[in-house]
């Protein structure tokens, strides 16, 4: 019995144990759901699935079925960053508490029961505790907003040289009475993650009310919406942003981010979510006509403040790596920056975001009428399609980095992971980026020897990215069965971290 409580109370208890939880069940649904696609249905397996675990799949309910996928992928998502910022930022132990285990029973609740409901028959009992997870994380998303009040003044930072991982070489982004901007951009960023999450929820309470199921990218040509119908275009997107600007404010606390580009980054950050959020509440408003030129101005700042941690982030990692050299050349330089790819590659995975996400969506924005809108539909929704899935995947990639710095990976297994992670991730999103954009450079009647090959990168890249993923996931699983394995080790070194709190 022993045995039990003690793996239980390192899975469910501590920061590491919930994120290993939270990444093994989207491990698992990614693996089997992704068996449904449609290379896998080319290749028959789509069908052995099927009947295999005897899913009940009608054509007609496709939609239904990927919304609850995304969901349920998403909820875990939100979970493993709601993790990271319990353990990061400090909080009363009330309110960490609460908002872990509401959390947890929420996605998984969201998780196996939605999935359940739209794989399996249409159980409306499963239907009801798919709903009740994700209300009891969005009571969780409620509690965290209290938690994170900056203006608490047990939260404000003494004196610019004074306050977390203060070492006399600069400061934070604070505010003259000592309010922490960092901490204001965490509240403002859960607040209107909150707020935003109704976008979604609002037009799900109508359903069978007159209002059905779709997804964006079908109705994206559509001359005229209804309300409803912007409310989930503008939910789907604030959420994806709204995820991405949390990664980022962690991965800035997770590398000390300071200094004078902090105090510039901080209050960009704030402004560019506040901006952001309320172009994308516009939608459904009479603002709608400018709805978008308010989304970009909000996204610029935000943007900004991201690049301002990566020059931080590789400026640290340069003066690091080469302390002991007294003029660096340039390989030098370079070397030092690529050392440790587990904290280089998050920042790197922000660098290359642009070129496989912001840009090619700015570019689209900018000549959608001249270009996007004279290609056949499908094409327009293929560019679209992709653009989410790599943004969302570029996340998973961050926090999958990051996972493997907070276990302690070290030597060569820390470099082959991390690299791995890079390498095979790039190569997957760089051929999707191609894929959507092919109508650029190269007509219909000839693309076809291009898209296959990019097809094979493509699935090579992700295939091979969840063999990685599957193999870490295993070796943690023979690890719980150890009696001292690493799983103790991280429990003994979360607890004495709590104690020096």
């Amino acid at each position: 019995m022993q045995f039990f409580k003690d793996r239980f109370n390192y899975l469910f208890n501590s920061t590491k144990g919930l994120i290993l939880v939270a990444i093994a069940m989207i491990a698992l649904e990614t693996a089997l759901f992704g068996m449904l696609s449609g290379p896998m249905a080319e290749f028959g397996v789509r069908d052995i699935v099927v009947r295999l675990f005897k899913m009940d799949l009608v054509q007609a309910e496709r939609e239904g079925r990927i919304i609850i996928l995304y969901h349920s992928i998403a909820m875990a998502v939100v979970a493993i960053e709601t993790y990271m910022i319990t353990s990061l930022l400090k909080m009363q132990e009330f309110y960490k508490t609460a908002v872990r285990v509401l959390i947890t029973v929420g996605y998984l609740f969201a998780m196996i029961f939605g999935m359940g409901f739209a794989y399996w028959g249409h159980n409306w009992v499963l239907h009801g505790l798919y709903i009740a997870g994700l209300t009891l994380i969005f009571f969780a998303g409620v509690l965290l907003t209290i938690a994170l009040w900056p203006w608490n003044k047990e939260y404000r930072l003494p004196s610019p040289t004074v306050g977390r991982g203060a070492g006399g070489e600069g400061d934070y982004s604070r505010t003259k009475k000592g309010v922490d901007l960092e901490r204001v951009a965490f509240f403002a960023t859960a607040l209107t993650t909150v707020i935003s999450a109704i976008f979604g929820a609002v037009p799900g309470s109508y359903f069978g009310n007159g209002f059905e199921v779709f997804l964006a990218e079908n109705i994206i040509r559509l001359p005229e919406k209804t309300a409803m119908e912007y409310s989930i275009i503008g939910h789907l997107h604030i959420m994806l942003a709204l995820i991405a600007i949390m990664i980022t404010l962690i991965v800035g606390r997770w590398l000390n981010f300071k200094g004078i580009l902090h105090k510039i980054a901080m209050p960009l950050m704030i402004l560019g979510t506040i901006v952001l959020n309320l172009g994308v509440w516009g939608v459904v408003t009479p603002l709608e006509p400018i709805a978008h030129m308010i989304i970009y101005v909000g996204a610029t700042p935000a943007m900004l403040g991201a690049l301002l941690l990566v020059i931080f982030g590789w400026d640290k990692f340069i003066r690091e790596g080469a302390a002991g050299i007294k003029n660096p050349n340039f390989f030098q330089k370079l070397g030092a920056l690529l050392r440790d790819p587990l904290q280089f590659g998050p920042l790197w995975q922000m660098v290359f975001m642009n070129f496989t996400v912001s840009g090619v969506g700015i570019f689209m924005a900018v000549r959608l009428d001249e270009i996007f809108r004279l290609w056949p539909a499908r094409e327009e929704r293929i560019e679209l399609t992709g653009h989410w899935h790599v943004l969302s995947a570029i996340i998973a990639t961050i926090i999958l980095l990051y996972y493997g710095d907070m276990i302690g990976l070290k030597g060569k297994f820390r470099k082959l992971y991390g690299w791995a992670i890079i390498l095979l991730s790039d190569l997957a999103f760089a051929s999707v980026t191609i894929f959507e954009m092919k109508r650029l450079f190269i007509s219909e009647a000839e693309q076809q020897p291009l898209v296959n090959t990019i097809m094979y990168l493509m699935d090579f890249g992700l295939g091979m990215l969840l063999v990685i993923l599957a193999m870490v996931m295993i070796w943690r699983l023979f690890d719980l069965f150890k009696k001292k394995g690493r799983w103790s080790e991280e429990v003994e070194h979360e607890l004495s971290a709590e104690v020096k709190k």
